[in-house]
């Protein structure tokens, strides 16, 4: 995406002074509205380029060699564009929304973190609420991302009063239906810029926002793979910028010592080697997501729902490792917050992945469903 390099160089330049604020990378996104990629996901036919996770992923890459929080919220938008997009049927409600999308360039958030439920999205509290054709919705999101900068929320919800918790659905609300009061603040250690905030969110709207499919479907084929692949993007991203400023230091000091290689030398080679690694995972992945995108069959299959959370899991951990490669490979000049080869940044921002759902979470539940099935017997099955 040739649009998206003028972007990446006025994330990279606000980067610094957003993480030191905590504030919205708002100079990042003016440029992303005005190359018009909010809405890339969407289908020609509503004014979309109809372009491919594949797309999506790159572009989290890019800006996460850049801005950590910029690319992060980048891939949080998509995710919801994208479940948008498949799950939406033939809604014309939703088909106005996503023409609107392109056409204002709006900004998609997302609420699927509830009061003390931490991370696990299968499970909503709070129901949709029934008035004829009009619905309504009070939830406590622990957890709202650039709530207060977002154009519409994205929200699971209990289906109704008398629904389990499992019964989800999932619903889009306009700014101008909804009201959001903090009751937390965002004061982390990285990925500052992201905002996520706690709020109370009260939102009403019409019975056709709800996406016509229920959330267990669009979870399993759309928000799990394409949040765990677009995340995987934005991390690798952090990596690649943690590995060339580990680079040029590294090259920089063998100038000053007529060749000879620094001490760290072998752990820049370390990282290196894990950033390619990292990048053959994630491609791999891609590959196996795109092609199975229309086969339900496998896409609920126990295998590629553990490849999906194993890339995640796998991705975050490997990121983490090679950004403290980069570190050791830098040193102390790595490990300064000030000076143009400091990691501290990078390294407080990719600490957040094996957290982002935690992965003790996903183990435990690839643990339990992998009890199912029999170790593979063959390298050729």
């Amino acid at each position: 995406m040739r649009r998206a390099e003028p972007v990446i160089g006025i994330a990279a330049a606000n980067a610094a002074v957003v993480d030191r604020d905590s504030r919205f990378p708002a100079e990042a996104f003016g440029a992303i509205r005005a190359g018009r990629l909010l809405g890339i996901l969407v289908p020609k036919d509503l004014g979309g380029e109809g372009a491919s996770i594949s797309d999506v992923v790159e572009i989290c890459f890019r800006l996460g060699r850049a801005c950590s929080s910029t690319a992060m919220i980048f891939a949080m938008h998509q995710i919801k564009v994208a479940c948008i997009v498949r799950h939406r049927r033939s809604s014309v409600w939703h088909d106005k929304l996503l023409a609107r999308l392109v056409r204002e360039q709006l900004l998609l958030a997302s609420s699927t973190t509830e009061g003390q439920g931490g991370g696990n999205v299968r499970v909503s509290s709070a129901p949709i609420e029934y008035d004829g054709a009009r619905i309504s919705l009070e939830r406590a999101g622990t957890v709202l991302s650039y709530g207060a900068e977002a154009d519409g929320i994205v929200t699971t919800a209990r289906r109704s009063a008398d629904a389990a918790p499992t019964d989800q659905v999932l619903v889009v609300f306009l700014k101008d239906e909804y009201a959001l009061e903090p009751i937390a603040s965002w004061d982390t250690m990285g990925m500052r810029g992201t905002r996520s905030a706690g709020f109370k969110f009260t939102a009403s709207g019409g019975i056709d926002q709800i996406l016509p499919d229920p959330y267990e479907q669009i979870h399993t084929r759309t928000m799990a793979p394409v949040a765990h692949l677009a995340w995987s993007g934005v991390w690798a991203g952090i990596a690649a910028g943690a590995v060339e400023r580990a680079q040029s230091f590294i090259r920089q000091a063998a100038r000053q010592a007529n060749g000879q290689l620094p001490p760290g030398a072998s752990h820049y080679t370390k990282a290196n080697a894990s950033l390619r690694v990292l990048r053959d995972l994630i491609t791999a992945s891609l590959r196996k997501y795109e092609a199975a995108a229309e086969d339900e069959r496998t896409l609920h299959s126990l295998d590629f729902q553990t490849m999906v959370n194993m890339t995640k899991v796998d991705a975050s951990e490997m990121a983490v490792s090679t950004v403290m490669s980069a570190l050791r490979a830098c040193g102390l000049s790595g490990y300064r917050n000030d000076g143009k080869f400091t990691i501290a940044r990078l390294l407080r921002d990719v600490l957040s992945s094996p957290l982002m759902i935690s992965n003790d979470r996903i183990l435990s539940n690839i643990a339990a469903t992998a009890l199912m099935s029999a170790p593979p017997s063959s390298l050729r099955d």
